[in-house]
Formats: C-alpha cells, sequence, structure tokens
C-alpha cells in the first residue's frame, strides 16, 4: 500500500488578472496555446517525488479548472491510483485568504508545503525540488530568488533620488516559497493583515526564512508585456529547423507482483513489468527515442537505476523530464509513433486515451499502436512487452 505524499504544493490561480487587461483570469489565459495554469504545472509534474497539489481558482470557474489540469496521474508518480492527486477549491478576496484556502484543503500527512504563483509558468521542476531540499535540511523557510542586477535608487515621494541602494544584499523572489506545513500555519494563524508574501508573514511570525537560487525562466506574466515575452519564449523553442530522428527501443519481463503501468496509463488486473521503476517500455522506449535525436544520451545514463528517487517512478516523470532536457538545449518536439509488441493487455480499448495523455505530456502528437508476433520470440510466449519509437525534432 502507498503512503500518502508528505510534500503539497498549492498553486494560486484565484486572480483577476486586471493588469493583463484581457478581461479574463490571468491563470486562464492562453499562452502557446495552453492555459497559463495548464503551463504552471509542467514543473510539478516533473518532480519523482509524489506530492498532492491544491488548485486555488477563482470560485466562479471551479468547474472549467478541471480542463486544465492535464493527467491527473501525473502527480502521484509513486502511486497507482492518483484520483485524489488534485484538489479544486475556491479562493479568496486576496492571495493570503485564497492561500488559506489551500492550507485548509491540505490532506493528512502532509509535513512540507510549497505555494506557488500560476502566473509562473515555466518555472522548472529543478526549482521545485530545491526548494523541497532545502526545507527539509533547515527545517525553516525557503524562497527561491535571483539577484538584482539593476542599481536601485532610493526616492521621495516626489521621485527625488535618496540614496543608491546596495543591491548585493537585495533579492528577487519567485516561487514556489517552501515551508514545514506547521511553521506556515503557525504563520497564517498570527497574522494581522494581509500581506502579499507567504515568506513575510512566516519572518513577521518569528521563524527563519533562507534563499536558494531561482531560476530565469521563472518570470511572473502580470502584464501585456510579460505575455508577450512568454509567447516570443515559446515561439522560439518551436521554431523549426532541420529535423532529426532518433528510434528508441525497450523491452521488459512480466512480474505478476507488480501493478502494470504502459503508455502513462494504469491497467488494473494486469500484471506488471519488472523493472527499477515502473518498467513502462512505451515511455521509455519514447525517452530514448527523443534523447538520442537530440544528442543527450540514453534513459540509462540520464536517469539510472542508482537514482533512489526513481525506484517505482512511472512513465510521466521520464517523460516530463526528457522533454525538459530537450527544450534546455534548444529542441522541439515534432512527433513521435510508438509500436506496442506483445499478447497483453488488449491495447485498442485504451488507446486514445494513451495518446491523449503522451501528447499532452510532451505537447506535440503521439500516437501508440500495437501488435502480436504470432507466437514468435518472448513477447509471443507471454513472457514479456516490448516498444519501438521513432521520434521527430527540431
Amino acid at each position: 500500500m502507498t503512503s500518502s505524499p508528505s510534500v503539497a504544493v498549492i498553486v494560486v490561480a484565484a486572480g483577476s488578472g486586471t493588469r493583463l487587461g484581457l478581461g479574463r483570469p490571468k491563470a486562464f489565459v492562453e499562452v502557446g496555446g495552453r492555459s497559463i495554469l495548464s503551463r504552471s504545472l509542467d514543473g510539478i509534474r516533473g518532480m519523482a517525488e509524489r506530492v498532492a497539489v491544491v488548485v486555488v481558482a477563482p470560485g466562479e470557474l471551479l468547474a472549467e479548472t478541471a480542463s486544465h489540469l492535464g493527467p491527473v496521474s501525473a502527480f502521484a508518480s509513486a502511486s497507482p491510483s492518483a484520483s485524489d492527486a488534485v484538489v479544486v477549491v475556491a479562493g479568496g478576496a486576496t492571495r493570503q485568504q485564497s492561500v488559506a484556502a489551500g492550507l485548509a484543503a491540505l490532506p493528512e500527512g502532509v509535513d512540507v508545503v510549497l505555494v506557488h504563483d500560476a502566473a509562473r509558468a515555466f518555472t522548472p521542476t529543478s526549482v521545485f525540488e530545491r526548494v523541497i531540499a532545502a526545507v527539509r535540511e533547515s527545517g525553516g523557510g525557503v524562497i527561491p530568488g535571483l539577484p538584482v542586477t539593476d542599481t536601485v535608487k532610493g526616492v521621495d515621494a516626489d521621485g527625488v533620488v535618496l540614496e543608491t541602494v546596495d543591491r548585493s544584499r537585495l533579492t528577487a523572489v519567485q516561487t514556489p516559497q517552501g515551508f514545514p506545513r506547521a511553521l506556515l500555519e503557525d504563520a497564517y494563524a498570527r497574522a494581522a493583515a494581509d500581506a502579499t508574501d507567504d515568506a513575510g508573514l512566516v519572518r513577521d511570525a518569528g521563524h527563519p526564512v533562507t534563499v536558494v537560487p531561482g531560476d530565469a525562466l521563472s518570470f511572473k506574466i502580470t502584464t501585456a508585456a510579460d505575455l508577450e515575452r512568454a509567447d516570443d519564449l515559446l515561439r522560439r523553442t518551436r521554431m523549426p529547423a532541420l529535423p532529426r530522428t532518433g528510434l528508441g527501443v525497450d523491452a521488459h519481463a512480466f512480474d505478476p507482483a507488480a501493478e502494470l503501468w504502459l503508455a502513462g496509463l494504469h491497467w488494473p488486473g494486469e500484471a506488471g513489468l519488472a523493472g527499477h521503476s515502473d518498467g513502462d517500455v512505451v515511455a521509455h522506449a519514447i525517452c530514448d527515442a527523443l534523447l538520442g535525436a537530440a544528442g543527450l544520451g540514453d534513459l540509462g545514463s540520464r536517469f539510472g537505476t542508482s537514482d533512489p528517487s526513481l525506484a517505482g517512478a512511472h512513465g510521466e516523470v521520464f517523460l516530463t523530464r526528457t522533454r525538459a532536457l530537450l527544450e534546455e538545449a534548444g529542441f522541439t518536439i515534432g512527433n513521435v509513433s510508438v509500436q506496442l509488441i506483445g499478447n497483453r493487455p488488449r491495447f485498442a480499448p485504451r488507446k486514445a486515451e494513451a495518446d491523449a495523455l503522451l501528447t499532452t505530456l510532451l505537447a506535440a502528437p503521439v500516437s501508440v499502436s500495437a501488435t502480436t508476433t504470432d507466437g514468435l520470440g518472448f513477447p509471443g510466449r507471454g513472457e514479456g512487452l516490448t516498444a519501438l519509437a521513432t521520434a521527430l525534432i527540431y
């Protein structure tokens, strides 16, 4: 039986987006064909550790919010059942009230809480994991930040310069901000007035807060200029150049003691596949094809069995991390085709579901088909499964 997650991420998506000027709550505005909220969850999906997710949304858009969450199972990579992995709650009139609503919805067993602004739609997985590790090590609050590079002046109400501020002591703060759950709940219980920053509340309550490196990609989409920057970022990463192709192959034997995860989906009642992770041959073959096309190694060199955090991890983790590696290297995924070889399970009834999940995870068309070998070889004898993937990237 899988234990409950010890980490939760509260995604704050209840803002009105007034400064964006589009007449729609900011988190639901599209950038590059997907909502800001949907993109803000990508960094969470890539985490190897199972996490609970609470999305705080405008009360009138709770039903619509579910359509922006993507594959729910991606948030519970170590869990055979992720139906409760995401909770959506109504926010309040202020950010502080919205975070309080998220805190009230946290499941039992969570002892580390991250609060993340949906407006920081491109925050990499590495920032989430860095904050979690620092919270556990320090036992206090942790915030990601970047050094301030501009010269900063202190001015009076009339705009007259009073001083030059020592920027070496300044940090531009980002999210996710992480805290031990008890510490954050204590800070909220003590709060005497609304604040725009959780770390400020924690500091006011007398608890320590430290800074870890943030990431330039974690910029906040607030104004129309920020939205243009986000569109430009996506446009540059998707700009076609010379295509490159890659081939990936993976094979695993059946393990009757394991549960079957295949093409990112859970297959109840079917024998699982042996392996350090969940043995998902479709996901693994896709990763090898993508990494090979980009010249970035292979699944073994990037996500080896020596990494204990990947024990039992599901295909979503490897796919999301592989996509991130390609994007960091300047590649865009064109499409992926996969051939699954084996006698069971019957794949056709869930093909559309698998294609949709994989397409969402890679933000590119993915098609999986299945065949048998008429009794030939180990797949034909019912001993396991093989998958061959072909990927096109730019």
